[in-house]
């Protein structure tokens, strides 16, 4: 009889559980709804009168309405200090644990958020950024008709040279042709020499040389070239037709030339030098060249030979007009602003571009269609209707382009005014300005639209795009899959991703670093350039790896150093020889210390961000953490208030003064969150340089942090906070959801209560790797 039962015990065992579970899950909704029951009479009779009956706050009390992401534990633990203010007793206990939970379930969970606040796909212009890059694109479609053979020679660096002797360019005197890494060379009297030092047969007192090729541009920003020569020589950028500096005479005593370029990452800008050293009356001075540039928060340099490309260059659009800043109250930039300032700024980069378009593209179409039997006339209107048809992101019988030029051409009679004014009317129109006015466009078309706004910040203009999506190749999602995974290859998307990074990190080139210059002693703007590209190459290094793991960029135990910053940071930042294969430029992986490196998070450019001119600062460093690591939110301060001057408690560790500072209940609302992740950072200095001990007194970095769910965290260290971050859900949604925002400037629950939840778990299920959800995220935007 045993065995009987024991076999029915089994099978009934799974079921009996299933019904206590469902029993157990009736018994808390139950209780949740009882307490949110109970939390709604006490909050209408003790809270509305001051934060009004739908949390919408009073004028004379609580203005701010009723939203955040406190868990129900912080609600409840603040209403037992604080509330209500006038007898904070009236309401601890069960009591207070109720009304939290009605706050919390009725303001601050994320459905009640998106119940009260429903977002919604806001009608956006182009913001700034996204207009150069459309403009820098659309210029470039007419460049691209020797770009195959150019793109084979892309993963080579350095400039074409040739060198010819005498006065003339013909074969029998070239005499040299090489690919120089980089422009910097002292040619003496004697002239230039094989790269053995051989004599080449040059006569050092008159020869030529030549140096074509592009720079690679990985930011966006402003730039400084430099060329430095005792030579006549003539440097153009960006086109054939457009010098940059026209020194063809020598002046005397002036050798040095300077000029400055906004420049949009992830393009490559052409650049051709012709040196000409001729012989002169007497004594022929010795010559030399050098081609340098300060790049955005860098300093003066040799350009290096990874940015230099050999060979032909497409040509490049430089823009100079300066487009105002857009809106970024929502962390990300915004075109919802169309005022006269911005319209104004719109109009000068159109007419720039026209004028680019009749003095560079133009020209360059007719030479490619030089055997086209067409007459001139037509001929134009077919660049015209080209040209319009990318703008407008449409086939021509949809962009009607016939229209606009009929107008131009019945307006003008000069060729460059029909050119002027069909760009004015195309690029003006709000069929360009506005990329999602495309109900009457393709399913084809739409999806490709969204894919490279999502990856670069631009409209469709490679021509295998273009004819992908005219052939309707971009309408399912496995075409679209495709697409996205060929275009997150882009130098584009790269230049977009380490913009990314900058402003989820929150550094920038115009950032003031600048420090105590007894106690950081040798912390300059040298050091300071190298710590950028230290960060940038980490973070390339990361994401653009096989697995571009975002786990690493939170707890890695390694960095990119420079001999600069071995010399500043001493050991730890001393390069690994194991990993010398990994090295990128001068920069190479630091050896692994897990105290000491740990990802992004304590990178002394980000260390240097978040700290004061003499001291650091744990309230900006936990500010960054909970606000852009954990994706957390905080209400602004009460008041503003100046940090405790170290010489006013000189015996305290700057973690006693900011206790002290705001151990008031007020301050503590916030600070219970703020401090104890930015403690956690305190073994590192204002200069982010490890240190044991502050005032003779070990530091202390013991610290913590409340999860959404009221999981309660506690670490010891700067690499035990790492670790927590990089498996953290919080921080790991909140990076998905950043990367959205930033990616397609738009809140990703407007495309779904649901998409979050199943953006983040897809990047949990790819090991968390970045790429893939970039990949992701171009393809939520681009369904219908």
């Amino acid at each position: 009889m045993k065995q009987p039962f024991y076999a029915l015990t089994l099978f009934l065992l799974p079921i009996m559980l299933s019904v206590n579970a469902a029993a157990d899950s009736t018994t808390v909704t139950e209780s949740v709804e009882t307490a949110e029951q109970t939390g709604a009479t006490i909050f209408a009779a003790q809270c509305a009168s001051c934060h009004g009956p739908q949390g919408q706050g009073t004028q004379e009390n609580y203005p701010d309405p009723l939203h955040g992401d406190a868990s129900v534990g912080e609600l409840a633990e603040l209403i037992t200090d604080t509330m209500p203010e006038e007898d904070p007793d009236l309401c601890v206990g069960e009591d207070a644990t109720a009304v939290a939970t009605y706050i919390h379930e009725t303001f601050y969970s994320e459905a009640a958020q998106l119940r009260n606040r429903p977002p919604r796909l806001a009608l956006q212009r182009l913001t700034g950024d996204q207009l150069r890059r459309s403009l820098s694109d659309l210029y470039g479609v007419f460049a691209q008709v020797r770009r195959d053979t150019w793109s084979e020679r892309q993963t080579q660096q350095g400039l074409d040279a040739v060198y010819y002797t005498g006065t003339k360019w013909n074969g029998e005197d070239r005499k040299i042709q090489r690919i120089d890494p980089v422009v910097d060379f002292d040619f003496g009297v004697d002239g230039p020499k094989n790269v053995d030092g051989s004599d080449a047969g040059i006569n050092g007192e008159s020869f030529h040389a030549h140096w074509s090729g592009g720079i690679r541009i990985e930011q966006t920003g402003r730039y400084e070239i430099i060329v430095r020569s005792t030579t006549s020589f003539e440097c153009k950028f960006g086109h054939d037709r457009n010098q940059l500096i026209d020194n063809h005479v020598q002046s005397e005593g002036r050798n040095e030339f300077r000029r400055m370029l906004t420049l949009t990452g992830g393009r490559i800008y052409p650049i051709k030098i012709n040196l000409n050293q001729r012989k002169r009356k007497g004594e022929t001075p010795p010559s030399s060249i050098s081609l340098s540039w300060v790049t955005p928060g860098g300093v003066e340099e040799i350009i290096p030979a990874r940015f230099l490309v050999p060979g032909w260059a497409p040509p490049a659009l430089r823009l100079t007009t300066q487009m105002p800043p857009d809106d970024r109250t929502y962390g990300f930039q915004r075109g919802i602003s169309v005022d006269p300032t911005w319209d104004d700024s719109v109009t000068s980069a159109v007419l720039e571009f026209a004028d680019r378009a009749c003095d560079e593209l133009w020209p360059d179409y007719r030479n490619h269609h030089k055997k086209d039997k067409r007459s001139r006339d037509d001929l134009l209107r077919n660049f015209l209707s080209e040209l319009i048809c990318v703008a407008h992101r449409a086939t021509p019988e949809q962009a009607q382009a016939d229209r606009m030029i009929d107008a131009a051409f019945a307006a003008n009679e000069a060729e460059t005014d029909r050119i002027r004014y069909t760009i004015l009317l195309a690029l003006k129109s709000p069929r360009f300005l506005y990329p999602t006015i495309n109900a009457d466009r393709t399913r084809s078309w739409r999806a490709g639209v969204q894919l490279t706004l999502a990856m670069h910040d631009s409209l469709p203009s490679d021509r295998w795009l273009i004819d992908a999506i005219n052939k309707e190749e971009v309408d399912n999602e496995p075409q679209r899959r495709r697409i996205a995974t060929q275009l997150v290859d882009d130098a584009r998307t790269r230049a977009k991703v380490r913009e990314m990074f900058h402003h989820w990190l929150d550094v920038s080139p115009t950032d003031d670093l600048r420090k105590d210059e007894e106690r950081f002693a040798g912390f300059d703007v040298n050091v300071v350039a190298d710590l950028r590209q230290s960060l940038d190459t980490f973070i390339d290094s990361v994401v653009w790896n096989e697995t571009s793991d975002y786990r690493q960029l939170m707890a890695a135990d390694w960095a990119m150093t420079s001999p600069r910053l071995t010399d500043f940071y001493g050991d730890a930042w001393k390069p690994c020889a194991d990993d010398a294969d990994k090295a990128m430029g001068r920069f190479q992986p630091t050896v692994r210390d897990s105290n000491i490196h740990v990802g992004v998070l304590t990178h002394p450019l980000v260390m240097a961000k978040f700290a004061h001119h003499q001291t650091t600062s744990p309230i900006h460093r936990g500010v960054f953490l909970i606000r852009h690591v954990m994706g957390r939110t905080l209400r602004p301060p009460n008041s503003a208030f100046a940090p405790l001057s170290p010489d006013l408690h000189p015996d305290l560790t700057t973690r006693q003064r900011i206790e002290l500072q705001t151990s008031p209940a007020s301050c503590q609302i916030c600070h219970t969150k703020i401090n104890p992740l930015g403690f956690a950072l305190e073994h590192f200095d204002a200069v982010g340089r490890y240190r044991e001990s502050e005032n003779g007194k070990p530091i202390d970095a013991s610290g913590g942090y409340t999860s959404r769910d009221d999981e309660e965290f506690s670490f010891e260290t700067a690499r035990q906070l790492g670790d927590f971050v990089a498996s953290s859900p919080d921080a790991q949604n909140a990076f998905v959801s950043r990367v959205f925002q930033y990616f397609v400037k738009q809140p990703i629950a407007a495309y779904g209560p649901e998409k979050l939840d199943r953006l983040s778990e897809q990047f949990r299920q790819s090991e968390f790797n970045i790429r893939k959800l970039l990949i992701e995220v171009a393809l939520i935007c681009s369904e219908e």
